[in-house]
């Protein structure tokens, strides 16, 4: 089944403003779009019962809407991305790892606003591109299948630093939040023409963890206590766990590469769920700056600020960090709104997710939105209109997970499907209203909502199809990437992430590449 991207044919461009006619002023509204990296929706709108304390979020809330069941449509950075910047599903896009993302070309909402005569201005992390993060990432994606699991990360870990008065931890997100401040106070008010702001932050995702490699991940949950007193500390769990044994053999597997079935005492995970709760109150700061210069600059009633992320963060959760997950705290992302005509305090319950952003925009623009998106606008749930999907899908296919994954949540039902499909591993069924930890598996209880929820998912996307394509692409990139390094075959593949487990045994690891190759072949 093919695919393949053609920019050409993917969008009906337009160009010119379709706002403008004779000359007369634009006067349509401006767009400031913030999106951090690792933010557990459910954070958003708690009230008294607030975890952590998130001033700018809960004004966004209280003075706009709070869309609290949106969903990352892939819960890793770079695919998730994809969906967001193309309005397109994963399967769609073939956005598969962190690796591969859009073509550096791909007509995405930035193009398409810029034709339609909006100004934009980008700052910090968009990671939707090809061709981006660590050789081990993407080997690891491509492995995934291999006969062998492998510790990929390391140990999640938290760690505090400076006094309480340090406030700039992330420094990268801090510069590129000051410079959209500067350009939202000194370059924003001589625009002639609509704009868009992007600002991409890399918080709360955690720190990277130097002491894995040359091709180190991110296990660090690193914070200040300034931050910490940002925590209400009697209001954070200890998650319940499963025990090992009858964890779902996907979960099971995520969690081994994550470096997560050692013992953890309460305090280790009391750490670092508080260290990622600072981590969510550092980076509401800094949208918080972002909404004083937008203030100040005098453009704020002409403007629509969103806030929402990538993904969430599993923060220990079902014994993992991270997030390659469709648990809620993986999956679940927030997503909030204020602006002209936005009511206050409004919460819309409809299902939404990151492919609803570039028709949003389009909506914004006054423009006509390009054909096939797989998206719905945001602007009609303002006014209770819900004439759209009641249901949102989610998928993933990288690294930390052994098979393809497949999330469908309509009404409170969660049906996530792996691999083939139900007769390959057994699929999750989970009712949130029920079982908001998501630690009941309803699927072996309940084979007609299995059958009725499966046969749904296959009308969205072809996914036993999609799970081929996958492993074709996997053993091709694989294969290319082993022929390319030649005799540094053996010396790169035992040094990447995994090279503390790797030197256990690499023959048998090496042996068991090759026999994953050879059933791949035959």
């Amino acid at each position: 089944m093919k695919r393949k991207l053609d920019c050409s044919v993917v969008f009906l461009v337009i160009v010119g403003m379709s706002s403008i006619v004779g000359g007369a002023k634009d006067d349509r509204k401006n767009i400031v779009f913030v999106i951090c990296d690792s933010m557990d929706g459910r954070l958003i709108g708690q009230g008294k019962d607030s975890i952590v304390d998130l001033p700018n979020l809960n004004y966004m809330v209280q003075n706009g809407v709070n869309f609290k069941n949106t969903y990352t449509n892939s819960p890793i950075c770079c695919p998730s991305r994809s969906a967001l910047w193309s309005g397109l599903h994963t399967h769609v896009t073939q956005s598969w790892n962190n690796y591969k993302g859009l073509p550096r070309n791909y007509p995405t909402w930035q193009v398409r606003l810029e034709q339609q005569g909006y100004h934009t201005q980008v700052y910090g992390k968009t990671d939707y591109v090809s061709g981006h993060h660590t050789e081990s990432n993407r080997v690891e994606a491509w492995t995934r299948n291999v006969n062998f699991t492998l510790a990929q990360e390391g140990r999640p870990t938290p760690v505090l630093v400076g006094d309480s008065s340090t406030v700039r931890i992330q420094v990268k997100d801090w510069v590129s939040t000051d410079l959209a401040s500067k350009w939202l106070l000194h370059d924003a008010p001589k625009q002639q023409k609509p704009w868009l702001l992007y600002l991409g932050l890399n918080l709360p995702h955690p720190y990277p963890t130097p002491s894995m490699g040359k091709n180190f991940g991110g296990s660090t949950f690193m914070t200040s206590p300034y931050w910490l007193e940002k925590v209400n500390s009697s209001k954070v769990t200890i998650p319940k766990w499963l025990p090992l044994s009858q964890m779902h053999p996907v979960d099971y597997y995520s969690s081994a590469t994550k470096n997560c079935t050692s013992d953890f005492t309460r305090d280790d995970i009391m750490k670092i769920r508080e260290y990622y709760y600072g981590m969510c109150a550092e980076t509401d700061a800094m949208l918080g700056q972002v909404l004083d210069a937008l203030k100040t600059s005098g453009q704020a009633d002409s403007t629509y600020v969103f806030f929402t992320s990538d993904h969430g963060e599993l923060a220990m959760e079902h014994r993992q960090f991270y997030k390659m997950s469709m648990y809620e705290a993986s999956a679940h992302v927030p997503m909030v709104l204020t602006g002209p005509d936005v009511p206050a305090g409004k919460v819309v319950d409809d299902l939404t997710s990151l492919v609803d952003v570039f028709p949003t925009f389009m909506d914004i623009a006054n423009a006509s939105k390009p054909p096939g998106l797989n998206g719905t606008s945001l602007l009609p749930l303002l006014k209770d209109n819900t004439d759209r999907p009641d249901w949102v899908l989610s998928q993933y296919h990288g690294c930390n997970v052994n098979m393809s994954t497949y999330m469908l949540r309509t009404g409170s039902l969660k049906y996530v499907a792996f691999g083939d499909g139900p007769h390959q591993v057994s699929p999750q069924l989970f009712d949130l209203e029920e079982d908001p930890d998501e630690l009941h598996n309803l699927a072996e209880d309940r084979p007609d909502l299995v059958s009725q929820l499966d046969k749904k998912l296959q009308e969205l996307v072809d996914y036993p199809t999609v799970t081929r394509e996958v492993q074709k692409y996997n053993r091709e990139s694989f294969t290319a990437w082993k022929a390319k390094l030649g005799s540094r075959y053996k010396e790169e593949i035992a040094n990447l992430r995994w090279w503390k487990d790797w030197q256990k045994d690499p023959q048998g690891n090496e042996e068991n590449v090759e026999e994953w190759l050879n059933q791949l072949l035959s």
